[in-house]
């Protein structure tokens, strides 16, 4: 059964949605035998993305802190090709959509402007007193926002 994609209208499309790209170093330990990246190895990627993509717009203390913290709520890879040891990847990472306290990142795994692999996910600003949502910081918003949209 084949799942609908997110990477829409089409793959070079998508990546060239994406205004935010770091490289990652594969190492040997997230590999097998063969030299394939296990596939675990990608989400770490993602909350190494997802992490320096906030630090890159200045959102750490808005996202996390002592108040608030962000959390995963769902995560999903779509494996396309195989990735090896020594492929020189670039993660790229944007905020497709943002609500009121939730908002969906995706990641763009990319060797050599092929397109790896897809991923997306739900990421929830939650009060740390409560363990509820809390509504992301205007200021957060408006940093995301204008970060993705004059890029476009």
């Amino acid at each position: 059964m084949k799942k609908p994609t997110f990477v829409q209208p089409d793959p070079q499309t998508w990546i060239d949605s994406f205004h935010f790209e770091i490289p990652i170093k594969i190492r040997y330990c997230e590999t097998d035998m063969l030299g394939h990246v296990n596939n675990v190895s990608y989400f770490m990627y993602f909350e190494q993305g997802r992490i320096e993509y906030f630090e890159h717009l200045g959102l750490t203390e808005d996202l996390f802190s002592e108040k608030h913290v962000s959390v995963v709520a769902d995560l999903e890879c779509q494996y396309l090709a195989q990735l090896y040891l020594k492929d020189p990847l670039k993660l790229r990472v944007k905020v497709a959509e943002i609500g009121r306290s939730s908002m969906d990142v995706h990641y763009a795994v990319v060797v050599r402007g092929e397109l790896r692999a897809a991923g997306r996910g739900t990421i929830v600003l939650i009060d740390t007193a409560t363990g509820k949502s809390t509504p992301i910081p205007d200021g957060a918003k408006e940093r995301i926002l204008a970060f993705e949209e004059t890029r476009t």
